[in-house]
């Protein structure tokens, strides 16, 4: 929800006295029971509210987007099952849902998408983490580049396509097995790296625990690290730093 967008549809017209009084009340939360929804984060942070899926009800997930969406026309969420998903857009049919990245989203007001955001992968085993971080940066207005399989494993194809990655604002490096990959790029590019650790690999990669500590003590700056498969806590971070590069504001 943006009350300059409510305040703008009101001296339009398009709404009236009560209805622009009914959804500034709703700031700076709505609670609806199971959930209290922050339609304040458009304001605060410049981004709306994204629904981590996993562990709620079909029910839950499709009352979340009905509110959302009637208060503002975008809605995201993480880790749908495609049970969530159908249940969903049974009643909401605009909504779309990618079964790779596992996000659920909805862009009633799209936002203009600028500037550049790549997201490298070491393998293609790694890509339904590369697809939540660069379906993210996209919601979140970010132009994306995809490099992936360009392990450090056959490194020529990371070169192949380093002139393309340099020219992005921000690069997220995703890679499990011993998780080199964000390093390594890292030391060739200028710009921020978010390194992501996936649970991809054999026993001694521990589900992921082997890349976070290698990404963790890498010692190429300029890189963070998110948590195990986070693409969408690197997704959003690249969006937001190419926001800022771009537009000089948050996503």
């Amino acid at each position: 929800m943006d009350a300059g967008r409510i305040l703008d549809d009101f001296r339009s017209g398009a709404i009236t006295r009560e209805q622009a009084l009914s959804l500034l009340n709703k700031l700076p939360y709505e609670d609806i029971g199971f959930a209290k929804l922050d339609h304040h984060r458009q304001i605060r942070r410049g981004g709306i509210e994204t629904v981590f899926c996993a562990g709620k009800t079909a029910e839950q997930v499709r009352a979340i987007f009905e509110r959302f969406i009637s208060t503002g026309g975008n809605a995201i969420g993480t880790r749908a099952t495609p049970e969530q998903a159908e249940y969903v857009r049974a009643a909401l049919p605009d909504v779309q849902y990618d079964p790779v990245s596992r996000l659920l989203y909805i862009m009633g007001n799209p936002k203009p998408r600028t500037g550049c955001v790549a997201v490298c992968t070491g393998g293609t085993s790694d890509q339904p983490v590369a697809e939540e971080a660069a379906k993210t940066a996209e919601f979140f207005g970010a132009n994306v580049i995809r490099c992936y399989d360009v392990g450090i494993a056959g490194i020529h194809r990371l070169f192949a396509c380093l002139d393309e990655i340099r020219t992005a604002n921000a690069v997220v490096a995703i890679a499990g097995m011993e998780g080199a990959l964000g390093g390594v790029i890292a030391g060739l590019v200028s710009v921020p790296v978010i390194a992501v650790p996936t649970s991809v690999g054999y026993g001694a990669s521990f589900a992921g625990i082997a890349p976070l500590l290698t990404m963790l003590n890498s010692c190429a700056e300029g890189m963070s690290v998110v948590n195990i498969d986070n693409g969408f806590g690197a997704g959003y971070l690249a969006a937001r730093i190419n926001a800022l590069v771009t537009q000089g504001n948050h996503p």
